[in-house]
C-alpha cells in the first residue's frame, strides 16, 4: 500500500475560534500543523503518495507542504468547488490515483489522532480478502459515534448511526476513522454529488454483498472534534501518549521550542508547548496548553488546558481554565474567565477591577 487520500475539506466549526483563519488539520498541535503529525505516519507504514482533498481555506495547504519532498511524500491536491461529503470527497480525488483496481488504498479523515498500526490494517485487509477494511476503537459511550458490530471472524454486518436508546447499543465498537479500500471499490462511488461514506458508502456497499472487515485497535484514538480535545491532544503528543514521528523535539512534560522566551521561575507543565515567538513571563505557570507563535503569557498567570492562539496577549495575574484565546486576542490583566470560555479572533477585554475568589 503505497497511496493514501486525506479528507482535509472540513470546516472545524466546533473549533471556532481556532478555525476562523485556519483550516483544522492545519491547527498546531505539538507545535507543528496537526496534519503533519498524519502524513508524518502516512509515510512511516510505507505511503508514498498523497492526495489530499481540501475544501475549506484550500489555500493553506499547498504553500506549507509543497509536494511533500520535504516529508519524503509526493502530495497532491484536489479541491472541491463544492462540499461533497466523505464519500464524494473521495470519488472526487480517485482520478489522481496511481493504484491497480485490487490495490489497496489508505484513506484517513483528517481530525483524528491516532496510534493505529497501519500494518496491521493492511495484514487484516489483505487476509480477509475485503473489499473495504475499517479501524474500530472501543469507546465508553457510543451515542456520539456511528456503531459497527462484527461477526466472529471480525466481518462488519451493520452500521448504525449514533443510536441514542440502550436498545440500540448493541456494540461499543465506533467507526475511527481510518480505512483500507480496494481501489475499484472508490470507483462505485456516485460522482459529482455530495456522499457520505458512512451513511451511504458503507451501508450500500453492505447491503450489495461486498466483504468490509474491521479490525478493533485499542490504541491510543481520540477525536479531534472540540477545542478541549485538540488541546488535550496536542499535550498528549508531547508527553508521549499519542505516537508521532513529527513532534518537534524530546518527550516530556513540555516542549520549548527555539525562539520562544520563557522566564527561569515559570513553570511548565503537563504537555505545554511554547511556540516560537511566544513569552512566558516572570512566575507564571503554564499546565497542558498551547501557545502559539508571538502569544504572550503575563507574569503570574495562571494557564490551564487552554489553547492561546498566534499574537495573543494574557495579562499579568490572570486566570485561564480550558479557554480558547483567538488569534490576537487581548485578555487584559486580573481576568479570570470562567471555565471553557473562548475569546474571539482580535478581541480585547479589559483588565479586571475586582477578582472574586472561587467560594464567592
Amino acid at each position: 500500500m503505497t497511496e493514501a487520500i486525506l479528507l482535509v475539506g472540513g470546516k472545524g466549526t466546533r473549533l471556532r475560534p481556532l478555525t476562523v483563519n485556519t483550516p483544522k488539520p492545519m491547527v498546531p498541535a505539538a507545535g507543528v500543523p496537526f496534519l503533519t503529525h498524519q502524513l508524518a505516519r502516512a509515510r512511516a507504514a510505507g505511503v508514498e503518495h498523497v492526495v489530499l482533498a481540501t475544501s475549506y481555506l484550500a489555500e493553506v495547504f499547498e504553500p506549507y507542504f509543497g509536494d511533500g519532498s520535504a516529508l519524503g511524500l509526493h502530495l497532491e491536491y484536489v479541491t472541491e468547488e463544492e462540499p461533497l461529503g466523505t464519500g464524494g470527497a473521495i470519488r472526487n480525488v480517485a482520478s489522481r490515483l496511481r493504484s491497480a483496481p485490487g490495490d489497496p488504498v489508505l484513506i484517513f479523515n483528517g481530525d483524528i489522532l491516532t496510534g493505529l498500526d497501519i500494518p496491521a490494517l493492511l495484514d487484516v485487509h489483505r487476509g480477509s480478502g475485503a473489499d473495504v477494511s475499517l479501524h474500530l476503537t472501543r469507546v465508553e459511550d457510543p451515542r456520539a459515534f456511528g456503531l459497527v458490530p462484527t461477526d466472529a471472524t471480525g466481518r462488519v454486518t451493520a452500521f448504525l448511526e449514533k443510536p441514542q436508546t440502550p436498545e440500540e447499543i448493541v456494540t461499543d465498537q465506533v467507526n475511527a476513522g481510518a480505512y483500507v479500500f480496494r481501489r475499484s471499490v472508490i470507483d462505485t462511488i456516485p460522482a459529482g454529488r455530495p456522499v457520505s461514506v458512512e451513511r451511504e458508502t458503507f451501508p450500500d456497499l453492505l447491503a450489495s454483498g461486498a466483504h468490509l472487515q474491521g479490525m478493533v485497535d485499542s490504541t491510543y484514538w481520540l477525536d479531534l472534534g472540540t477545542p478541549q480535545a485538540f488541546v488535550r491532544g496536542s499535550a498528549d503528543l508531547v508527553m508521549g501518549h499519542a505516537p508521532s514521528p513529527a513532534v518537534p523535539g524530546p518527550c516530556g512534560e513540555s516542549l520549548v521550542l527555539e525562539g520562544a522566551t520563557v522566564a527561569p521561575d515559570a513553570k511548565l507543565s503537563g504537555g505545554t508547548v511554547v511556540s516560537p515567538g511566544a513569552v512566558i513571563g516572570a512566575g507564571a505557570r503554564v499546565h497542558g496548553s498551547a501557545v502559539l507563535p508571538g502569544a504572550v503569557v503575563g507574569e503570574d498567570a495562571v494557564v490551564t488546558d487552554s489553547y492561546l492562539g498566534p499574537r495573543t496577549r494574557v495579562g499579568a495575574r490572570t486566570a485561564l481554565t480550558g479557554a480558547v484565546i483567538g488569534d490576537g486576542a487581548d485578555v487584559g490583566p486580573d481576568n479570570e474567565l470562567p471555565a471553557g470560555a473562548r475569546v474571539w479572533c482580535e478581541a480585547t477585554l479589559p483588565a479586571a477591577t475586582l477578582r472574586f475568589s472561587p467560594d464567592q
